[in-house]
């Protein structure tokens, strides 16, 4: 393995990023022989396998039924809805030919399933009594990236795309499932340790075809905001292109509402940016392919004995539902293996040698804050379970902290520009509420982008004193403040 470790913080996080996915066998990226597309390895898959698994508990326990739409979509199918045809049209991966044979039609592949899943929706839905009707999956999307391509965070195949679809009788109860689907993505969030601003997009952003859109932010260790979830309100447009028609319990006939959300592989990649150190990373109990690892410290003369503990140790472990991994490998030392155990962020490490078989305890390392316990066997799981949960809160705990730093306040246009050239991070601003106010103004500063207007409850969760940024003045026009819109340089 290189010792040669770049520094995360700054301009080379992409590089440190780049490195710590390959050092740590998370994500082989850069090598096969199409841009943009990388292969999950299988220490990286069982992290992304957790965190699908809890998006999809979370989705299942709200109702959710997951589906499995198909990958290609033709283009009479993908080209009904004119917003959204240009919202996409620059990033479509177009199938002209199969086999020797040119196709009459051309087929997408997927970039996201709105017309998919409104045409089958057409077939299905006939009354307010099948609503709610809320479809998720969890699949491979592709777009055509024309920028520079990054591993996990701008790619043309996201390997992990959880797309939900939802169906409503009427405007009110779509407006609610927008609230459980923020819920939904809070809880997500707070689950991983993996902080967020959540604000509405500007208009000329939100997703194409849809009334509105909600997303999650981001700040990564170069200071540039990622977009990490986004919730949309797509109204009545698709379901008018696709005469999805229901009748009301009025009895009246109407076209009905839909919303969709969706996250991708940045989740992951959230996880190792904020939940690392120089060391590597330290992931989250919930995630960690292995939360306890157990090492073996012995001489040929007690290995017998050492090893029988350590076997005994990780059996226990594992019958109480903790993922342990017995570390036997006979090639390497027990130094090499606490090296390559740090790197990849197993939470505990349990050290286990002639000292704690004697004295019937077991050492344990606290990847997190790198110190290490001893601990009575008599107490191994309930101070293991203890110990998970300390790790997680404190890793979340540390996120926000790094999170809330990087966040500034600013009065007026030219001081947020000078502070995201400087400084990067995320900067708040009073203002109007009116979107032209921020457009005209925005114009010719390179590298200021908008993120939205933050949420109430986000500016809650920030401690930003809302009646102080009430009484404030636009920093676009000087006009009486309404709202706080973020802004922030943006992958």
């Amino acid at each position: 393995m290189s010792v040669q470790r770049p520094q995360k913080y700054g301009e080379s996080f992409s590089e440190w990023f780049s490195w710590i996915i390959s050092e740590a066998e998370i994500y082989d990226y850069g090598r096969y022989p199409i841009k943009g597309m990388g292969v999950w390895l299988p220490y990286g898959f069982q992290i992304r396998k957790r965190v699908i698994e809890l998006i999809r508990a979370l989705l299942d326990e709200t109702g959710h039924e997951e589906i499995l739409l198909p990958l290609l979509i033709p283009e009479t199918l993908f080209a009904k809805e004119s917003e959204h045809v240009r919202g996409f049209e620059g990033e479509v991966f177009w199938i002209t030919r199969a086999g020797l044979d040119e196709l009459d039609i051309k087929l997408a592949l997927r970039p996201t399933s709105e017309t998919t899943i409104s045409y089958m929706e057409s077939l299905w839905i006939k009354s307010y009594k099948q609503l709610p009707k809320k479809y998720y999956q969890i699949v491979s999307i592709f777009r055509y990236e024309t920028k520079m391509t990054k591993p996990m965070i701008r790619v043309r195949e996201v390997t992990t795309f959880k797309e939900a679809h939802t169906v409503h009788e009427d405007f009110e109860s779509s407006e609610e499932q927008i609230k459980e689907a923020v819920n939904i993505y809070e809880k997500f969030f707070d689950l991983l340790g993996v902080p967020y601003i959540i604000s509405r997009r500007p208009q000329w952003d939100k997703f194409a075809g849809a009334l509105y859109t909600i997303a999650f932010d981001t700040i990564f260790p170069d200071r540039k905001a990622v977009q990490i979830g986004t919730v949309h309100n797509l109204g009545q447009t698709f379901t008018r292109v696709f005469d999805i028609k229901i009748q009301k319990k009025d009895e009246s006939i109407d076209y009905a509402w839909q919303t969709s959300y969706g996250i991708s592989e940045r989740v992951v990649a959230s996880i190792i940016a904020f939940h690392s150190d120089e060391r590597g990373l330290i992931l989250p109990p919930l995630v960690a392919p292995y939360q306890v690892v157990v090492v073996p410290i012995y001489q040929e003369s007690t290995k017998d004995v050492v090893i029988k503990y350590s076997s005994d140790i990780a059996k226990v472990l594992r019958e109480n539902g903790i993922r342990v991994y017995l570390d036997l490998r006979d090639e390497m030392r027990p130094a090499e293996k606490f090296f390559e155990w740090e790197l990849k962020g197993a939470p505990l490490r349990i050290e286990v040698g002639m000292r704690e078989y004697s004295s019937n305890v077991i050492t344990v390392f606290r990847r997190d804050i790198a110190k290490r316990e001893t601990v009575p066997l008599q107490q191994l799981v309930e101070k293991i379970r203890t110990m998970l949960d300390e790790v997680a809160q404190n890793l979340a705990k540390r996120a926000w902290k790094e999170f809330t730093s990087n966040i500034r306040l600013s009065q007026g246009v030219e001081e947020t520009v000078k502070v995201l050239r400087e400084l990067g991070g995320l900067v708040l601003m009073p203002w109007c509420g009116d979107e032209r106010c921020i457009y005209d103004k925005l114009q010719g500063f390179e590298g200021v982008d908008v993120i939205g207007e933050v949420m109430e409850d986000s500016l809650k969760r920030l401690n930003i004193d809302l009646d102080m940024l009430r009484e404030a003045k636009c920093g676009f026009c000087g006009k009486q403040a309404r709202a706080v819109v973020a802004m922030a340089k943006k992958y």
